[in-house]
């Protein structure tokens, strides 16, 4: 469940993210900076805040009570979702950004379309992007506030390994607590490798190409 409900939630909000940081890097978008300063803030944003807020949308007298999502793996995933989009489009932008502009002015000199060269540039950039996922990623799948409160906990349903060790190490169960505090710590772990390894390899190829 754990993984389930991180991977949707990033799945969506890369999908989501990766337009909205390409369009905040290469085009003209008005108020951008105060944009831009609202998606870092939120990246850093309490995940009881969000599951708070998202617990009084969805309550039965919140105005999308009618959707019954409250206590739902839907509603988990929504929360992550929202904890994970403004670090997919912040660190997306920042990648984008750092592209040669060189790159842009090659393609479009080239006779590529505004849709081709965003391509391009994102396949520039796809190292900083990945990187931005995988943190979002790293982020979601320790969180415990939001999925607690929108998912109510519920052995077999919406029970996933944070909040599980929260209600073990509450019962006084510390061995279950423990040992999945080391799978989580291990997952963590390959995350921040594969983030290590991507970020490593990113900076091979730009040095291969201040080289050639």
């Amino acid at each position: 469940m754990s993984l389930t409900v991180s991977g949707l939630a990033i799945l969506g909000a890369t999908v989501l993210g990766l337009p909205i940081g390409s369009v905040l890097a290469l085009k003209k978008v008005p108020g951008k900076t105060i944009v831009l300063i609202v998606f870092n803030v939120f990246a850093g944003l309490p995940p009881v805040i969000v599951g708070l807020s998202l617990y009084l949308l969805f309550s039965r007298r919140g105005p999308l009570g009618f959707m019954s999502l409250l206590y739902t793996p839907t509603a988990m995933v929504i929360a992550q979702l929202l904890l994970a989009l403004p670090i997919v489009i912040f660190l997306s932008h920042t990648a984008i950004v750092n592209v040669d502009s060189v790159i842009v002015k090659a393609s479009q000199t080239l006779g590529a379309n505004p849709f081709q060269v965003i391509i391009t540039v994102i396949k520039e950039a796809r190292y900083g992007i990945i990187s931005g996922i995988i943190a979002a990623f790293g982020r979601v799948i320790a969180e415990v506030g939001a999925v607690l409160i929108v998912g109510g906990n519920i052995a077999g349903y919406t029970r996933v390994m944070t909040t599980t060790i929260a209600l073990e190490a509450d019962k006084g169960n510390f061995e279950l607590a423990i040992a999945l505090g080391i799978i989580l710590l291990m997952i963590s772990l390959l995350v921040n490798i594969t983030l290590y390894l991507i970020q490593g390899k990113g900076s091979i190829k730009e040095a291969d190409e201040l080289v050639f």
